[in-house]
């Protein structure tokens, strides 16, 4: 049995094929994972629980038959679906995590989270992220209707993809400096996270110690997902279905 880990799937209603994909993945883990880690971004927009559309619902659906069957599911927010809520956990069965987490597998300390954090280089995002996360905001965005609600989140979405564009590469990666400060805070050597769309492992060396930095993959042109067994952890990949016939 094995611990997967997924992130990054943006699902959509722009998207079919990909929550097919998910919703398939699913179904096929249910008899050989032991636990589902999601590190954030499963769905492009998450406006609020009580505003979940058709194809959300859907996946809340499938991942309720997903821990119904005993196995545990765990969620941690992403950069597009921080307004995830009590609400959703119930109705979906996962549980929510902090924003950083640290478990072990296989008699190791593994720190999860969205990777976002890492990003310090992309300073204006950070001061961005400081404010949306800010819990007053929050209050005052579920006082307003859902229509507002989307209008907004439509325009910040827009926004961000035209800024995204612009940037260098590097500043939207992950900072070496604050991946080293980080594992040592939370007295780790290896650390799992997605956002930056750019699956890799990356050995290094911390404190004259080994160490490990996962990056998980997108859920693009592909389904992607990592596996973590007895023999270590090992990056997969999942094709898309073919609807065209």
């Amino acid at each position: 049995m094995s611990t997967l880990f997924i992130s990054d799937l943006h699902l959509s209603p722009c998207r079919p094929e990909i929550t097919d994909c998910f919703l398939t993945f699913l179904e096929d883990s249910a008899d050989r994972a032991e636990a589902l880690y999601i590190l954030g971004d499963l769905f492009e927009a998450w406006i609020g629980d009580d505003a979940a559309d058709p194809e959300q619902h859907a996946v809340v659906a499938a991942l309720k038959r997903f821990t119904a069957t005993g196995l545990p599911c765990y969620f941690t927010h992403g950069n597009r679906d921080f307004l995830i809520g009590k609400r959703f956990s119930i109705d979906s069965g996962v549980q929510l995590l902090d924003e950083t987490t640290v478990i072990e597998l296989h008699g190791e300390r593994v720190l999860l989270l969205h990777g976002d954090t890492l990003c310090t280089d992309d300073r204006r995002y950070q001061r961005f992220r400081r404010i949306v996360r800010n819990p007053w905001l929050h209050a005052l965005y579920f006082a307003i209707p859902i229509a507002a609600r989307r209008a907004i989140v439509s325009r910040i979405r827009k926004s961000s993809a035209t800024e995204m564009a612009l940037k260098p590469e590097q500043i939207t990666d992950v900072n070496q400096h604050a991946v080293a400060a980080t594992m040592r805070r939370f007295g780790v050597k290896k650390l799992v996270h997605g956002h930056t769309h750019r699956p890799a492992v990356h050995q290094f060396t911390l404190d004259q110690q080994p160490a490990c930095r996962i990056v998980l993959g997108d859920w693009y042109t592909q389904g992607s997902f990592l596996e973590c067994g007895p023999d270590g952890f090992k990056l997969q990949s999942l094709p898309l279905r073919d609807n065209s016939a």
